[in-house]
């Protein structure tokens, strides 16, 4: 089969894990190249960009996008992994927090912090997967990583549940999220429920279920899905090149544009298109002032000089 080309946002399934997800859609699809943009726990639904073909290359950018979730946790009641499949390792009666006990231990997690992972993690220990320790029932030191919350607001308050909005950055965990809410409140909590709303540019109104996709695999019309593999990086600039500079950068030559060249980062980057409307590269500013250099080259067609 061809190679396609592009994203599909899933609503990963309850219980499933991403490579579950991953695995079924490249065995659905015979594709070759399949990866996911972002990990979501067993228990966690929500959006799930899974990425096909030259699309496995803007993963990156899209692990790096802020997304946001919806959480559900559970006041009272401790578990070992801080979310509901874990063993209950403490219980204490909540009734004495007020919402707005719970509003003003909220105000500790906006904007950067340190936060120290869960033991249930895919992070490692000394090439070790923290949840094969604890699993074994061991508990090592986990570094406090810093990470950040843009928003975080009570969307529903009822005692002992709360439902939460979060929007942060990469690496931050809602189950560490809710087990420090339930130390500093005095009376422990876990996350009960969590879905993801958003990640980058995909919003889970367009995202669709399991079942759809593999009923338009089965149609063989399963291609109608796929966002662009440019879709994520539609905030940055973009120009277009003639045939000559199109030639140099497929050899890996910089080119010159006219453009402003500034420190590199992902806002100042530009996506690179043909005068055909192909996307061709993604570039970032080069040594010599003016220079533009190709970050990553994507050939979505054959091409001759």
């Amino acid at each position: 089969m061809d190679e396609a080309n592009g994203i599909i946002s899933v609503i990963k399934p309850l219980q499933w894990t991403s490579m579950e997800v991953v695995r079924r859609i490249k065995r659905l699809t015979s594709q070759k190249k399949v990866g996911h943009a972002g990990t979501l726990d067993p228990q966690a639904t929500g959006v799930l960009p899974i990425c096909i073909g030259q699309a496995t290359r803007v993963m990156e950018y899209l692990v790096d996008s802020p997304k946001t979730y919806m959480a559900l946790v559970h006041l009272g009641v401790s578990t070992d992994s801080y979310d509901a499949l874990g063993q209950i390792t403490e219980t204490k009666d909540p009734s004495y927090v007020t919402e707005q006990d719970f509003s003003t231990a909220l105000k500790k997690y906006s904007g950067v912090f340190h936060q120290v992972p869960p033991m249930y993690s895919a992070l490692k220990k000394d090439g070790e997967r923290l949840y094969n320790l604890a699993r074994a029932g061991k508990e090592v030191d986990r570094p406090p990583r810093e990470v950040e919350i843009y928003k975080l607001k009570i969307t529903q308050w009822d005692p002992p549940e709360v439902k939460l909005e979060i929007e942060c950055g990469r690496g931050m965990y809602v189950r560490s999220l809710a087990y420090d809410l339930g130390i500093d409140l005095g009376c422990g909590a876990h996350l009960k429920e969590l879905s993801r709303l958003h990640t980058g540019p995909f919003d889970i109104s367009a995202a669709v279920s399991m079942a759809q996709v593999e009923e338009e695999c089965q149609n063989g019309t399963w291609r109608s899905l796929l966002f662009p593999i440019d879709f994520p990086l539609l905030k940055c600039k973009a120009a277009i090149v003639q045939r000559d500079k199109e030639a140099a950068i497929r050899r890996g030559q910089g080119i010159y544009l006219g453009l402003p060249s500034r420190d590199v980062s992902t806002s100042d980057m530009y996506r690179l298109y043909s005068v055909d409307g192909e996307f061709l590269a993604l570039l970032h500013p080069g040594k010599v002032r003016g220079l533009w250099q190709a970050q990553k080259v994507f050939r979505l067609r054959s091409w001759s000089p």
